[in-house]
């Protein structure tokens, strides 16, 4: 399969990863929209929301609400957009979450992410 998802699934493909079980991957996103963009990938490929078991999207969830949390407070931002894109609209067809800090209509670009997968990786 020639899924980018499944490859960084398989450490086929390096990615800043923040979290990991035998479900689910967080990574930053490569190309990130703000400072702190993630990604929620289930590690069993699935092309969008319509094929993913209902198990999964509450486990999906509630890794989400841990990690909101987490990117807020470490930086230092009060709002975060969840987002899940279908159809045309989704470039990467392997089910993900993303987790956008502070992203809005008054949304500032992404800075250096090396520097912000350093503030979300140190302890």
């Amino acid at each position: 399969m020639d899924c980018l998802f499944c490859k960084i699934i398989n450490k086929e493909v390096e990615a800043t990863i923040l979290y990991e079980d035998e479900l689910v991957m967080v990574i930053m996103d490569a190309f990130p929209d703000v400072d702190g963009h993630t990604l929620i990938i289930p590690k069993k490929h699935y092309t969008d929301f319509t094929e993913i078991p209902d198990e999964l999207i509450l486990h999906i969830n509630k890794i989400a609400k841990k990690y909101s949390q987490f990117l807020m407070d470490k930086l230092n931002k009060t709002s975060l957009t969840l987002l899940v894109n279908y159809g045309d609209m989704q470039a990467i067809k392997h089910y993900h979450l993303h987790l956008l800090p502070a992203f809005g209509p008054n949304k500032k670009p992404a800075q250096d992410k090396n520097k912000i997968a350093q503030i979300l990786l140190e302890d």
